[in-house]
């Protein structure tokens, strides 16, 4: 049967959960697919990173050689988003607003230094967001995954998958979710998601991924 890796992070900047780990483990060992003869379908086996640089990376690669996946999806934070944001592109540069759960706050230092500029996803980025709208959770494409260590994990797993010798075929990228509700409490003025909301999000982005060779060709873009 094949397998789906989800990863979500560790709670960071004095939050004591982290909405990403809290999601993908709901779906840990969720079977996707018609049945256990079904050779089209798949299990999902969800980890946690640190939120840490440079050891996310080692550990994400580590799950890829442990696991053999034949689709990977990292989910973080994004404190501030009204909805699921489903990340388009990841940027060779790590560029800290605030330090990692180990101290370190890198500047203006790139993540692969033989590493092009930039990784696109090669999820169905646009069929995904179609697909959460349809089953009631808010949703977009985004431009830009930040300079943190979501950032980090996206751009190092798609050089990993690029560069590294795991086998042709495998896909991946990352989602960015909202607060909580009881993270938000914390924030005044803040918006939020349900963890509810948050799980089917993500069981849509596995199963439109799985099911979606070609993504769709519509509107998702921003002026700014």
């Amino acid at each position: 049967m094949r397998t789906v890796l989800l990863t979500g992070f560790e709670p960071f900047e004095s939050e004591p959960i982290n909405p990403s780990w809290e999601a993908v483990r709901a779906l840990d060992g969720v079977r996707i697919g018609n049945g256990p003869d079904d050779l089209d379908a798949a299990i999902i086996v969800a980890r946690q990173l640190p939120c840490v640089f440079g050891a996310a990376n080692d550990a994400l690669a580590d799950l890829l050689d442990a696991i053999h996946p034949v689709l990977v999806i990292a989910v973080g934070q994004a404190g501030g988003r009204p909805e699921m944001s489903v990340e388009r592109v990841a940027i060779n540069v790590d560029d800290a607003r605030i330090a990692d759960n180990a101290g370190a706050q890198p500047v203006d230092t790139r993540i692969a230094e033989e590493g092009p500029a930039a990784y696109f996803s090669s999820l169905p980025i646009k069929a995904i967001v179609r697909d959460m709208r349809a089953a009631g959770v808010p949703a977009s494409v985004s431009q830009t995954a930040g300079t943190f260590v979501c950032n980090h994990v996206f751009y190092g797993l798609m050089h990993l998958l690029a560069t590294q010798g795991v086998p042709a075929g495998i896909r991946g990228g990352f989602i960015h979710i909202p607060y909580l509700p009881e993270q938000a409490a914390r924030h005044p003025g803040q918006p939020s998601l349900s963890l509810a909301l948050m799980i089917e999000g993500i069981r849509c982005a596995v199963t439109t991924a799985l099911a979606t060779t070609n993504d769709i060709r519509e509107q998702g873009g921003q002026t700014h």
